[in-house]
């Protein structure tokens, strides 16, 4: 058997960006994925864990330690901003993910201030499952 990728959905807030990542990749994700979620806070790691993540983890140092480590990583354009999601992304975990190594694949909102030039308007369902898509493609399914 080949080695385990990782999957990491990163949220925070509610988690509901994450939550939603969760439930459309968890039943696409082949045996030798293990689908894990860090939120910035309790409520967003909750929410991506009832929503089916295998594991979860909260807070700055979570995202420091799984980002590197991770394969792929989804959730809101917000993780790579220093100050993002409202100031629950630090500096460190910004540095953190956007200097992973992994495939990111970040879903846009215009409510972290940041709006980025040739991304069509659309529903936020519309991004997740482009983003549900896109993590598929890069996993080879």
């Amino acid at each position: 058997m080949g080695q385990i990728r990782t999957v990491l959905v990163l949220d925070g807030q509610g988690g509901g960006v994450g939550s939603q990542l969760v439930k459309l990749l968890r039943p696409r994700l082949p045996e030798d994925c293990r689908l894990l979620c860090v939120g910035t806070n309790v409520a967003a790691t909750g929410a991506m864990l009832r929503a089916g993540a295998a594991q979860g983890a909260t807070g700055e140092n979570a995202v420091l330690y799984n980002a590197p480590r991770a394969d792929l990583i989804l959730g809101p354009i917000g993780v790579i901003l220093a100050n993002g999601i409202l100031g629950e992304v630090s500096p460190a975990m910004a540095a953190a993910v956007s200097g992973s190594g992994a495939v990111k694949i970040l879903i846009p909102s215009a409510s972290c201030g940041v709006h980025v030039a040739g991304v069509e308007e659309r529903r936020l369902e519309e991004y997740l499952r482009q983003a549900a898509d896109l993590a598929a493609r890069e996993l080879g399914l």
